[in-house]
C-alpha cells in the first residue's frame, strides 16, 4: 500500500520528533522535580491516598502495582534518560519496533504520572502530550517514510486543539466577541512573563487588532490544514507565526511549544527546507505489512474515539480541556472561555512572634513564578511548569481550588519542610520556623508607565483582606 506513505514530510517527521522529545524532557524534568512535595507520600495530596481511592480502569497507571517516592522518582528520570537519547536521535539507528518501543515507553510513563497527578496535573498541556505522544508511536524512523495517516492524525489534534479554543471564546466570554479580552488578558492571566507588562500597555486598538487575528487563526485558518501543500503548510506557519506571539506574551507551561511542534507535521519538507536544508535518505525502506496493519488499525481507532470531541465542539455546552478516556487518547481543548477583569493574588506570610497583635511583623514568602514582591519583574518560566504557582492562582479565584492542599502546604511551612521549601523562591525564616502562618488576598494591577517611572515597580497592589487565619504549630487555625 505505497499510498500510506507520505511524500514530502520526511524533514517534517524529523522535526517534529526532535522537537516532541525535548517537551517530553521538560515534562520529566518538571516531574522529577516537583513531585516530592506536591505528590509525594508526605505531599501535599499524597498519591498512596489517591491510589486506595481510585481504582485502576480510571487511572490506569504503573504505580497500581507499585508506589514509593523512590519508585516515582526512578520513573521520572528514566522518562528524561529516554527523552534526551531521542532528542539527540541516538534511537535512529533501531529498528523500527525498538524505535517505536522507546517512544511508547515515554508515553506510558507519562500518562502513568498524569494518572496520579491529580488537581497538579489537571492541565490541558498535559493531555495534549498523551495525545501527541500516542501518535509519534506510529510515526516510524529515520530510513521509512512517515504514514500519511498518522500526519493526518496529528493534524486532526491540531485543527481540534485550535478550533476549540475559538469556539470556546466565542461561545464564552462576550469580550472576545467585542474583541476586548486583551484589555484584561495579559494582566490577569495565571502567570505574566517579563514582557507581559509591555502587552498590557500596548494601545487599546492594538489589544482589539490581537483579539482579531486570534479569530482569524483559530476559527478560519484550520480548516486550510487540510488543503493541499502548500496552502497546508501556510496554514500551519500561521498557527506557528500566532503562538511564539502568546510565547512572548505569558508563562503557558509547555501548551504553546507543544502546539508549535505539532503545526511543524504540517508544514511539510518544502517550507521546513528553506531553512534546514537537510536531505532525506536517497533510499528509504518500504514498510513492513505489520507496521502498515498498525498504522491502520491506530487510524480506525482515533476515527472512533473522534466521535465524542465532534460531539463536543457541536455542543453548545462545549467542554474545555477534556479527556473522554483515561489513557488521554483523542481530546478536546480549550482555553480562556472567560477571562477575569481583576487580579487577586494569595500572599502567604509567617511571623516568629508568640502572641499575634496588630502590628504583628509578618513576612512574605516569595514564589518563583507568581506575583508576590511588586517590584519584582515577572520571570520567564515557560515551558517549565511551576504547578503549585499555577494553583495558587487558580485559589485565589476560587476558594474550592485550595481545598484541601492549601492548609497542608500552610502546616509544612510551620515545619520548615524542605521539600517543600524547594518549590518557592526563599525562606523568610532560614534559621527556625516561624509560629504563625497566614494567606491573606490582594488585588494586584499592573503599574502605569508613570508609577513603572517613579517606583521601578512592576505592580501595585490593595489588601482585600484574609484568605486563610493565622495557623500555629499543630495546624490550628487562629479566628
Amino acid at each position: 500500500m505505497e499510498w500510506l506513505a507520505a511524500d514530502g514530510y520526511w524533514l517534517s517527521r524529523l522535526v517534529f520528533q526532535r522537537a516532541l522529545a525535548v517537551v517530553y524532557l521538560v515534562a520529566f524534568v518538571n516531574a522529577a522535580n516537583q513531585f516530592r512535595a506536591l505528590l509525594g507520600q508526605h505531599g501535599l495530596l499524597p498519591i498512596p491516598a489517591y491510589l486506595a481511592r481510585t481504582p485502576f480502569r480510571r487511572s490506569p497507571s504503573v504505580f497500581h502495582a507499585h508506589y514509593s517516592d523512590r519508585f516515582f522518582g526512578a520513573v521520572a528520570w528514566v522518562g528524561v534518560a529516554v527523552s534526551a537519547a531521542l532528542v539527540l536521535g541516538l534511537a535512529d539507528g533501531l529498528p523500527l519496533p525498538a524505535h517505536m518501543a522507546a517512544w511508547a515507553l515515554l508515553w506510558a510513563l507519562y500518562v502513568s504520572i498524569i494518572n496520579v497527578g491529580q488537581l497538579w496535573y489537571a492541565f490541558g498541556w498535559e493531555s495534549l502530550l498523551c495525545e501527541v505522544g500516542f501518535l509519534a508511536i506510529f510515526l516510524g524512523s529515520a530510513d521509512h517514510a512517515p504514514p500519511l495517516l498518522i500526519l493526518l492524525a496529528l493534524t486532526w489534534v491540531l485543527f481540534r486543539l485550535e478550533f476549540g479554543a475559538g469556539l470556546i471564546k466565542m461561545r464564552g466570554d462576550r469580550c472576545w466577541r467585542e474583541l476586548t479580552c486583551l484589555y484584561y488578558h495579559h494582566e490577569t492571566q495565571p502567570m505574566p512573563n517579563p514582557l507581559s507588562w509591555y502587552f498590557h500597555r500596548l494601545p487599546k486598538p492594538l489589544h482589539r487588532v490581537e483579539a482579531a487575528a486570534n479569530h482569524v487563526t483559530q476559527l478560519a485558518v484550520p480548516f486550510l490544514l487540510f488543503v493541499p501543500q502548500p496552502v497546508a503548510g501556510t496554514a500551519a506557519l500561521m498557527i506557528v507565526i500566532t503562538q511564539f506571539w502568546l510565547v512572548l506574551s505569558g508563562n503557558f507551561s509547555w501548551l504553546n511549544t507543544l502546539t508549535i511542534v505539532v503545526a511543524v507535521s504540517a508544514l511539510g519538507d518544502g517550507l521546513l527546507g528553506v531553512v534546514l536544508p537537510v536531505e532525506p535518505p536517497a533510499l528509504m525502506l518500504a514498510m513492513p505489512a505489520w507496521y502498515q496493519a498498525v498504522v491502520l488499525g491506530v487510524s480506525a481507532l482515533i476515527v472512533i474515539l473522534s466521535y465524542w470531541p465532534v460531539r463536543n465542539l457541536l455542543s453548545p455546552d462545549q467542554r474545555m480541556n477534556y479527556s473522554f478516556t483515561p489513557l488521554h487518547l483523542v481530546n478536546t481543548y480549550g482555553a480562556f472561555g472567560s477571562v477575569t477583569r481583576v487580579r487577586h493574588e494569595i500572599v502567604v506570610e509567617g511571623t516568629s512572634e508568640l502572641t499575634l497583635r496588630a502590628d504583628t511583623d509578618w513576612r512574605e514568602y516569595e514564589f518563583k513564578g507568581k506575583p508576590t514582591d511588586v517590584r519584582r519583574r515577572p520571570p520567564q518560566v515557560a515551558p517549565y511548569h511551576l504547578r503549585l504557582d499555577w494553583l495558587m492562582w487558580f485559589a485565589a479565584l476560587s476558594r474550592g481550588y485550595a481545598e484541601p492542599w492549601l492548609e497542608r502546604l500552610l502546616a509544612r511551612l510551620l515545619e520548615n519542610d524542605r521539600t517543600t521549601l524547594k518549590l518557592l523562591r526563599g525562606n523568610p525564616f532560614p534559621e527556625e520556623p516561624p509560629h504563625y502562618v497566614r494567606a491573606v488576598l490582594y488585588r494586584y494591577r499592573f503599574t502605569t508607565r508613570q508609577e513603572r517611572r517613579e517606583t521601578g515597580a512592576w505592580w501595585h497592589r490593595t489588601l482585600v483582606g484574609q484568605y486563610h487565619p493565622p495557623m500555629r504549630a499543630g495546624r490550628t487555625a487562629i479566628s
